[in-house]
């Protein structure tokens, strides 16, 4: 794989935890402030209503509450959003994700949360829908609340992000979730969201993207399938409005710049390898790159045999997790399966 011109985020030589705190915060300007927007403020306050339960969930072994999240906002609206929760009967705190889905159905084509709930993991879902449209439309939803004029400050990725930093509030007050094991984790453009929901919200320990592709886990310059032009053709929205202009010329980042974001705590990229449009291959390297961070401040960074992925061989045994499977793109059981490994091994 070529690694010509790619920006490094670390020059060669020693790191302690302040200089690479002060460096971390950096990147997150950097990113948020060139290719996504900055996330809106913290609500003034966050309230909840439980709108519906059924405790024969999964023949009762994790109730299903679904509550609606609502933020009043600085600009004195307020927005709200539902989110479901499921948490096992365990007895003891739990291990969690904060899943950005593509739907509000529990489960759905792409949550099997009886097997993730039978592996002793809660899960608090969204439908990124749910939060704003995933058009150009600026008028409703949470941009609307939000008075956005455009997408120039802030894009819809941003926006779903800050969304799932809400959940976490939420997630927060509950005692019956393990706050050190808590995961973000979002498929394709919500893979990618959820990397940024990570790199802006340290109380994620766990940061998992699963097929994000170009602007999300892979390295954009030499990448094959989806580049920056056409992600900015076809969805401007996404971002803020200035990062088209990295469809004309190599910006002064790349995409392991969001995944080092996640140090010291752990980051999870899973690919697929007929999925040739988000770039196996350069979501692999960008897990490569990344792990230099982890290195230079003592720790165990991207630990994985070769210089290219290799389906069935994941790599689990540093901070940075990595699997490539057969197939196509999507979230499967067996992604999942991966996820709930890593977390489980640390």
């Amino acid at each position: 794989m070529n690694r010509c011109n790619i920006p490094e985020i670390w020059p060669e030589k020693g790191l302690d935890t302040a200089d690479w705190q002060s460096r971390r915060e950096e990147i997150v300007r950097l990113l948020c402030g060139e290719e996504y927007g900055f996330l809106p403020p913290t609500p003034a306050a966050l309230t909840w209503d439980v709108i519906e339960t059924d405790e024969d969930f999964c023949a009762g072994k994790a109730p299903l509450r679904k509550i609606l999240l609502r933020a009043e906002l600085e600009n004195g609206n307020s927005f709200a959003f539902p989110v479901s929760v499921t948490i096992p009967n365990a007895g003891r705190p739990v291990p969690f994700f904060v899943h950005i889905s593509f739907s509000a159905d529990v489960p759905d084509r792409y949550m099997p949360s009886e097997e993730i709930i039978d592996s002793g993991f809660g899960v608090l879902s969204f439908c990124y829908e749910d939060v704003c449209a995933d058009n150009g439309d600026f008028l409703s939803g949470l941009a609307g609340a939000l008075e956005l004029d455009g997408n120039a400050a802030c894009g819809k990725i941003a926006l779903w992000a800050w969304a799932a930093v809400r959940v976490m509030d939420y997630a927060a007050t509950l005692p019956e979730l393990d706050k050190s094991r808590a995961a973000v984790v979002g498929h394709s453009r919500l893979g990618k969201t959820a990397l940024l929901a990570g790199a802006v919200d340290t109380r994620f320990s766990f940061v998992i993207s699963n097929e994000s592709g170009c602007c999300g886990a892979a390295v954009s310059r030499g990448k094959k399938g989806e580049t920056i032009r056409n992600i900015t053709d076809a969805f401007p929205y996404w971002f803020r409005d200035g990062f088209r202009q990295y469809a004309e010329k190599e910006p002064p980042f790349d995409q392991h710049f969001l995944l080092a974001a996640a140090a010291p705590r752990y980051v999870y990229v899973a690919s697929a390898a007929g999925d040739e449009w988000a770039g196996p291959e350069h979501e692999f390297l960008s897990c490569v790159l990344a792990g230099k961070v982890w290195e230079a401040l003592g720790l165990e960074g991207f630990v994985c045999k070769g210089e290219r992925p290799v389906t069935g061989e994941p790599c689990h045994n540093g901070h940075i997790g990595y699997h490539i499977r057969d197939g196509a793109h999507y979230l499967s059981r067996e992604d999942w399966r991966q996820f709930m490994r890593f977390i489980s091994r640390k």
